[in-house]
């Protein structure tokens, strides 16, 4: 069994065209001077329609995590141990992905961390692995 991916929507479509390039673009609100994500029609708070694409770098901050040892669902049996994570973007928004190349007992909440593209049946996902600072 494979695993799901994700299926773009005419408002998410940018956010993975340049994942697809391996670049990051996520929404800037002007309006409310913050960076948005996920990719939506307005923005949040302020129901502003002044929501713009914007590159970043993906540097973060990893907020939360967990290690599955157990398989969250049938297609990742062979995938163990998952490196479940939120990390904060440095310019303020988080967002859920997988962490890749680290141990699991060298996780730690706080640790700076960098984006990896990950090429997989037609998308590219984000991921993130510790940062070389």
């Amino acid at each position: 069994m494979t695993a799901p991916l994700p299926e773009p929507t005419p408002v998410s479509q940018p956010y993975w065209d340049a994942l697809r390039e391996h670049r990051i673009l996520i929404q800037y609100s002007p309006s409310t001077g913050r960076y948005v994500f996920y990719p939506r029609t307005l923005a949040p708070g302020t129901l502003a329609d002044d929501l713009e694409w914007r590159e970043i770098d993906g540097a973060g901050t990893l907020y939360t995590y967990t290690v599955a040892r157990r398989p969250t669902g049938p297609p990742w049996t062979q995938k163990l141990p998952q490196l479940l994570a939120v990390v904060e973007w440095d310019v303020g928004p988080r967002v859920s992905t997988e962490l890749v190349d680290v141990d699991p007992d060298d996780i730690r909440i706080g640790m700076r961390v960098s984006p990896v593209f990950c090429d997989e049946a037609g998308i590219t996902l984000l991921r993130y692995r510790p940062a070389n600072d």
